[in-house]
């Protein structure tokens, strides 16, 4: 392989990889704070592609502002999501929050298959989703990138620096760190715990929506199960780089992301095994070291 074609699988591996990471990070979020794995993650992701493909279709907003609308009302339904199917099962056995969260996939896939239609929608420049030179082709010597990638990469970067700076320097972030430890200890030092629960899944989904929308600008359609399996490997990545764990999942998303990109680009022979790599490497990382690659031992809180 040429190095000219090295660097430019290298830069979609990381494309791909940041996608993962945005996912993953909201499942590890929801983890970290309620150890809950809310299966309608992935779902969550699909309606951000779906409320950014209405808004330009059907309000008619110009694409920059359907893709700002979209990450809102996709934080808003995680937040509506977390106040009537989680909220309620605070205190309930584990499995009874485990079974919620799958049956709110469920309904969220059938309700999207019902209203917007099972046939996929085409999320591309000639239908007004974003600008047609966002596909322009640059050329870097002999490395040929396009447009759309680099935005991706850009957009990936800040997403995440924004929630660093959250998490790590704000009063919020410093209320979650705080209640992911102890939550009746977080609430006897005058926190609002499901304030700032909500304020958890409305992040994730935030994130889940931005990176829908990067997805769609790679892939372009949209259908009601087009989150199952970035969903997947996105949780595959949280467990990979260690449930739990923000910097894990930003980890475990580029690990996953690269392998993905790079063992097919090195072995295009086995590239119709491209899906099965990341159970390969979730099975590798569980075998030697079952907490993930930055993830610690927890005890069930109380």
């Amino acid at each position: 392989m040429r190095l000219s074609d090295f660097v430019q699988h290298l830069i979609n591996a990381f494309s791909l990889g940041g996608i993962y990471a945005l996912i993953a990070i909201g499942y590890t979020m929801v983890y970290g704070i309620l150890r809950l794995i809310n299966f309608a993650h992935g779902d969550i992701f699909t309606y951000g592609i779906y409320f950014a493909f209405y808004g330009v279709t059907l309000f008619m907003f110009p694409w920059w502002l359907s893709f700002i609308t979209a990450i809102f009302f996709t934080a808003f339904l995680g937040a509506l999501i977390e106040r009537i199917a989680y909220r309620p099962l605070r205190n309930a056995p584990r499995i009874s929050a485990l079974i919620t969260a799958i049956g709110v996939s469920f309904f969220l896939q059938n309700f999207a298959t019902v209203v917007f239609g099972g046939r996929a929608k085409s999320f591309n420049p000639q239908t007004g989703m974003y600008p047609v030179y966002f596909l322009k082709i640059l050329k870097l010597g002999d490395v040929r990138i396009r447009l759309v990638t680099l935005i991706t990469l850009s957009i990936v970067a800040v997403s995440l620096l924004v929630l660093v700076w959250i998490v790590y320097k704000s009063k919020v972030g410093m209320a979650m760190r705080a209640i992911s430890k102890d939550i009746p200890t977080t609430r006897l030092m005058g926190v609002n715990a499901d304030r700032i629960i909500s304020y958890t899944f409305m992040i994730g989904s935030s994130l889940a929506a931005i990176g829908g929308i990067l997805w769609a600008m790679t892939y372009p359609q949209v259908y009601p199960y087009t989150g199952m399996v970035p969903g997947l490997k996105a949780f595959i990545s949280a467990v990979v780089g260690g449930i739990g764990s923000i910097p894990g999942a930003m980890l475990g998303g580029f690990i996953l992301g690269v392998s993905e990109i790079m063992i097919v680009a090195l072995f295009p022979s086995i590239a119709g095994y491209r899906d099965a790599i990341a159970y390969v490497i979730l099975i590798f990382v569980l075998l030697v070291r079952p907490t993930g690659i930055l993830g610690v031992e927890v005890s069930e809180k109380v």
